[in-house]
């Protein structure tokens, strides 16, 4: 197959920034919106009750999304997998998907009643099994484009480079949501806090959802691929890929890695508001320099891997960034002026952050190019599925431990929850940085 022409890798990686915007303005915006810290101006939503002394309704609420997501996943992308159709596996996906991902999306933020009630806790519910259920008929088949846009190694590290800039500037639109919502605010006197979030999240949705598109109309499936749809039924199919052990242990450091920065991303706003006492809308600039920074080590990685393997920088930037996150813990206490802790936690953050955005895409499409090459089965959508899941479940997860850290303090002077969320957050890291030293990295060939 002919090089990829720059054209079609910009069009296709837009697909991942429109991804990152709505997932991260859910993954930053939830808690907060439904459950805002005492020194905001906005209404609680969600009841804060617990069950068994331990978990919260809204924790509880995160979880049930990614229950349907144990079932849709796999057979999305089985199905994917065996499509015959004239646009080809995965871009008739795509298509049925974008749409409703936005119009779920947007619903989770307009909750049925505008106060506390039981009834928001049934809105939020369905609202969010039906944004993951239609973003994940998106996702699975488009990341599974990704072992076949870029069949050789090193233009999977070229199109990782640029799927994981997609995704960080995604972070940055999505960070500027209350800064968006500051401005709204002030320029129509009628709106309050959360109206003005509303609006905010839901501009940003409609930007995100023409970023969903234009993959649509720029990879021409069947001109660009000459993929055939696998033959194996579905039980043997997911046997091959759960047997592949460094594709098990691949997946349990992901899964632990995206668990802290899940719990970190829902408590960045309160780590602002009420650790360092500074303004909800400096989120926007923390993560904007944050990946300004992180694209001045984007160059060095595909000189690193050549030199030093991946697995060396991916167990490296794990540890570093779970040192980084232990920091965390003493925001507010340190004799430097809060502004000053939390750049400096961003300058310093975005060096792992560079490599982990980029490696795992890499990592991923490799094993599904290397099992299509003994198996003789393309079973790409089949391997990002069980990635996508495991990411889900560690953002669920995530977004369960933090809420159930804040029962301990998430207020002014009542912050051990907070703080907690950062230990927590680090240590993950650093467990996800020992338990990828089992991979097994093998050499690189030019066609895998």
């Amino acid at each position: 197959m002919s090089v990829l022409p720059l054209r079609t890798q910009v069009g296709y990686i837009t697909g991942m920034l429109g991804w990152s915007i709505l997932t991260n303005n859910i993954t930053v915006m939830l808690i907060y919106f439904y459950v805002p810290p005492s020194n905001s101006t906005m209404e609680v939503l969600i009841p804060q009750v617990t069950i068994f002394g331990i978990f919260t309704i809204l924790s509880l609420i995160a979880a049930s999304g990614r229950l349907l997501d144990a079932v849709t996943d796999p057979l999305i992308a089985f199905w994917s997998d065996r499509l015959k159709h004239p646009r080809g596996r995965r871009i008739p996906f795509m298509v049925a998907a974008f749409l409703p991902s936005a119009f779920f999306c947007v619903l989770i933020f307009f909750p049925y009643k505008g106060l506390e009630a039981d009834a928001n806790i049934w809105w939020l519910s369905l609202t969010q099994a039906g944004f993951y259920l239609f973003m994940t008929a998106y996702i699975v088949p488009y990341n599974a484009l990704l072992p076949e846009l870029a069949p050789t190694h090193d233009d999977k590290i070229q199109l990782s480079t640029l799927l994981s800039l997609a995704f960080v500037i995604g972070i940055i639109i999505s960070s500027q949501t209350p800064g968006l919502a500051v401005w709204l605010e002030s320029y129509f006197a009628w709106m309050d806090r959360h109206e003005s979030l509303q609006w905010a999240i839901a501009m940003q949705v409609l930007g995100g959802t023409l970023f969903l598109f234009i993959p649509i109309l720029a990879v021409d499936e069947r001109k660009l691929l000459t993929s055939q749809p696998t033959t194996l039924p579905f039980g043997k199919a997911l046997r091959q890929i759960v047997t592949n052990r460094n594709f098990r242990i691949f997946i349990l450091a992901d899964f632990a890695y995206f668990v802290s920065l899940t719990i970190v991303s829902s408590s960045l706003l309160y780590v602002l508001t009420v650790l360092l006492g500074l303004e909800e809308s400096l989120g926007g600039a923390v993560m904007g320099l944050l990946v300004i920074v992180s694209l001045l080590f984007y160059p060095t990685v595909g000189g690193l891997v050549k030199k030093l393997g991946k697995k060396p920088l991916v167990v490296s930037s794990l540890l570093l960034q779970g040192l980084l996150l232990l920091c965390v813990y003493f925001f507010g206490k340190l004799p430097l002026a809060p502004e000053t802790q939390i750049f400096t936690f961003a300058v310093l953050a975005a060096i792992p952050a560079a490599y982990l955005g980029i490696l795992p895409y890499a990592i991923i499409a490799n094993l599904a190019r290397r099992d299509t090459v003994e198996t003789g089965q393309q079973k790409e959508a089949m391997y990002f599925a069980a990635r996508n899941f495991s990411t889900k479940m560690g953002q669920t997860i995530g977004i369960m431990i933090f809420a159930i850290l804040t029962i301990f303090g998430k207020d002014p002077g009542n912050d051990l929850g907070i703080r907690l969320s950062a230990i927590f957050g680090g240590l993950l890291c650093i467990v996800a940085g020992f338990v990828f030293l089992g991979f097994r990295e093998e050499r690189e060939t030019e066609n895998i």
